[in-house]
């Protein structure tokens, strides 16, 4: 049962709680920029997984993951307070939760929406200790920003769906244990439909995953291909053939995920962009500039902003309300701010963040941000596809034509 409501004496106990925990088993942002000799570089790197599933292994032990999640499948139940408390007390201590961002921020609310009791008992503690890794399996080489238009298949054969096809753009992939994936069941009817979700064993016989490398240097993507996979009846998320409203679930979690910053870990208080734009402007000499000031606080000021409609839409998320337009807001709004940062540190950079030393790590950071925020504005859904969502659903604009929409999937003609 949640805990609906805390006395102030309940949260400073809380408070302290948290702030012992941080000072005894984290680091401070400000120290590992001192002191970088035993720093594991945040990635895809086997070292880095090994921190993170440590960090998160110990988290969990000590009562403080899952903050809010339901108790009876590993969380916390406790409230927003409590987790906007873990948020201020967890700013300025370096948090290696990358891994868990797909895991706890998309795949563990889906199965927790849409998932058998089962399924929930068996995998939500293992996510928020750390000791699952899931990915989402969801585009494809011919669906990309049209989702429904996958073509991975899945036949039931006796008690077990053989899943056959390709997905790609797969975040997490190649250290992922289990994986949430979209199959198509059915061809005769309408591509929404016909569509159906599976939890599928990413080690499986027949799954096999290749890494890409990007242009930011980083290889967190990855295409699978999936050879005759045999997964068990029990794995079905939700209904057979209506797995399309699943997927739309996923997909709202993660763009709440992405525009609200950390899904369910619940980090950041929504000023982390800025305190390191004015770090750098400090040290440029440019925070001196009324311009770059006034940047700064227009950056400050969409950062809370987002900071705050996060709180609401995590609070919307507790009280058991599917993710709605806010989650396209978010979306838009952060990948839009996440291409103003990355400008603007470019401009106070100046040449170094064009060609910079090799003992420059700040600007080696800022240019690898700088690389790595298309794919930040692409995730989830494109810009245009946020603002189409916006003016459909929140506006009551017409909807774009879309001819195929009643044909039977097998009828619409593809390349």
């Amino acid at each position: 049962m949640t805990t609906s409501i805390e006395t102030p004496a309940e949260l400073e106990e809380f408070r302290i709680k948290v702030r012992d925990w941080f000072a005894t088993n984290a680091t401070r942002e400000d120290a590992v920029a001192t002191d970088k000799k035993d720093e594991v570089e945040e990635g895809e790197t086997e070292d880095f997984l090994v921190v993170a599933r440590k960090f998160q292994n110990t988290l969990y032990d000590a009562g403080l993951s899952g903050l809010s999640w339901p108790k009876e499948y590993g969380g916390q139940s406790l409230t927003m307070n409590h987790q906007r408390v873990f948020n201020e007390e967890a700013s300025g201590y370096v948090m290696p939760s990358t891994p868990f961002m797909v895991t706890l921020g998309m795949c563990a609310p889906t199965i927790l929406q849409y998932g058998t009791e089962e399924q929930r008992k068996r995998h939500i503690g293992p996510m928020l200790r750390g000791d699952e890794i899931w990915c989402q399996l969801f585009s494809e080489p011919g669906a990309g920003s049209d989702v429904a238009g996958l073509t991975t298949k899945a036949v039931k054969d006796g008690d077990e769906w053989v899943i056959n096809g390709q997905k790609v753009w797969t975040s997490g992939a190649h250290y992922a244990s289990f994986g949430l994936i979209v199959t198509r069941t059915n061809p005769d009817v309408p591509k929404h439909k016909g569509i159906t979700m599976f939890i599928v064993d990413m080690k499986a016989p027949g799954v096999t995953v290749r890494p890409l490398r990007q242009m930011s240097g980083a290889s967190g993507f990855n295409e699978v291909f999936f050879d005759n996979v045999r997964v068990p009846a029990t794995s079905l998320v939700g209904v057979v053939d209506q797995g399309w409203t699943a997927a739309i679930g996923t997909l709202m979690n993660e763009r709440v995920s992405i525009g609200a910053g950390g899904g369910g870990l619940g980090r950041g208080t929504g000023t982390v962009q800025f305190d390191r734009l004015a770090e750098l402007a400090t040290s440029t000499g440019a925070i001196t500039d009324p311009v770059t000031r006034n940047e700064l606080a227009t950056i400050w000021v969409k950062e809370r902003t987002l900071a705050i409609l996060g709180d609401r839409m995590r609070a919307s998320l507790k009280s058991g309300k599917a993710p709605g337009p806010e989650g396209s807001i978010a979306k838009l709004a952060g990948s839009e701010l996440g291409k103003q940062v990355a400008d603007m540190a470019m401009d106070l950079l100046a040449e170094s963040g064009q060609a910079w030393t090799n003992d420059d790590e700040e600007s080696l950071r800022w240019a690898t941000n700088l690389l790595a925020s298309p794919g930040g504005a692409i995730a989830g859904g494109t810009p245009e596809i946020m603002r189409n969502i916006l003016g459909e659903r929140t506006l009551g604009l017409p909807k774009e034509p879309q001819l195929d929409r009643d044909m039977p999937f097998k009828e619409i003609r593809t390349n």
